[in-house]
């Protein structure tokens, strides 16, 4: 007579499939425990590269904050003078004041690095140099929105002063997406209607500055919107 089977309890079939479970996990690192000590190497360094890299980058934007404050008085004194804005552009070596144009070459990745570009863009523009200018508007990259407006809008300003009306208005147009407040939107929407007026799309010109009207009707602009319009429409 046969003996009866026991049966096997579920306590007894987890610990048995933990048990195989385990005899893979031992068998694949056996096989693999090379390249899986050289990849948890790899992911440490990686680690340790990311927090030396955020740690130098911290440093670095303070240095560039550090020299863009001692640099900014000359930049802010110079209200059309091209000297100082020279002077701002180059620094002054021998008082150990670098200028914009060193601190965006050495910390250009930073925050406070991008805001000296927008500045060192500003000075070329008041230097007559659209072409620097325009560059360096055009390579901003910092975290302000009214800055990126701004900058958008600078390089608005480079093609509108070299005579590129047609390419210069949609700048002023997508600069105006930037931003959203009663003083600055309108101006660049207004900005962008006179580029199109000038470059002969009289259409585009008035609907930009009916659109002011309707939308921004407290502005100073607005209210000179109408004799724009008239022009336009002769």
């Amino acid at each position: 007579m046969l003996t009866p089977k026991r049966k096997i309890t579920k306590k007894e079939i987890k610990q048995d499939q933990l048990v195989t479970a385990y005899a893979k996990i031992t068998s694949f690192y056996e096989t693999y425990k090379k390249y899986i000590s050289y990849g948890a190497t790899a992911l440490v360094l990686i680690i340790i590269g990311i927090v030396i890299y955020i740690n130098n980058r911290k440093a670095n934007d303070d240095k560039a904050a550090t020299e863009l404050g001692k640099i900014y008085v000359l930049y802010d004194a110079a209200a059309g003078d091209i000297a100082q804005y020279k002077l701002a552009i180059d620094g002054q070596p021998e008082r150990g004041i670098i200028g914009l144009k060193a601190i965006v070459d050495n910390y250009g990745g930073t925050p406070s690095g991008q805001i000296a570009r927008y500045y060192l863009a500003t000075a070329y523009y008041n230097l007559g140099n659209y072409d620097e200018a325009l560059k360096h508007f055009e390579d901003y990259d910092g975290g302000s929105d009214l800055l990126k407006a701004a900058a958008v809008a600078g390089a608005g300003r480079c093609m509108e002063a070299k005579g590129e009306y047609i390419k210069a208005a949609p700048k002023f147009e997508a600069a105006a997406r930037l931003t959203s407040n009663d003083l600055d939107t309108p101006g660049y929407l207004n900005s962008a209607a006179l580029c199109y007026g000038k470059g002969g799309e009289k259409e585009k010109a008035i609907s930009i500055l009916k659109r002011i009207k309707k939308e921004y009707p407290r502005s100073q602009i607005a209210r000179e919107v109408d004799r724009a319009i008239s022009q336009f429409s002769t």
